[in-house]
């Protein structure tokens, strides 16, 4: 994140949730938990989302430093992103939601 985007927030709560918040991040980002993903897979994947925003999503994430775009001289060309050192130690706080919502989130039975 830069400095300059930094110096907007009033906590590192808020800052970190400012970077993986809104409705698209997090999608995005649990699914490249599982490992490097290419453009057109997410795309597939995220349900809902339209190329544009996913397009967006993905700068945004590359910007703040947690994700990175990897691109394969081939043809056609073959683009992959996949967590940077600071993305990855967000699987552990993916990990811990998990649970959290696994005890607050209570099925209605039938």
């Amino acid at each position: 994140m830069t400095k300059k985007r930094q110096a907007q927030y009033s906590c590192a709560m808020e800052a970190s949730i400012s970077v993986i918040g809104g409705k698209w991040k997090l999608p995005i980002l649990v699914r490249l938990a599982t490992g490097p993903k290419r453009y057109g897979e997410l795309h597939r994947s995220v349900v809902g989302i339209t190329e544009k925003m996913l397009t967006q999503q993905l700068r945004e994430l590359e910007e703040d430093q947690i994700i990175q775009r990897k691109i394969y001289p081939v043809v056609p060309p073959k683009v992959e992103y996949s967590f940077t050192e600071t993305g990855e130690k967000l699987t552990e706080v993916f990990k811990a939601l998990e649970l959290w919502g696994n005890e607050i989130f209570k099925p209605v039975e039938a």
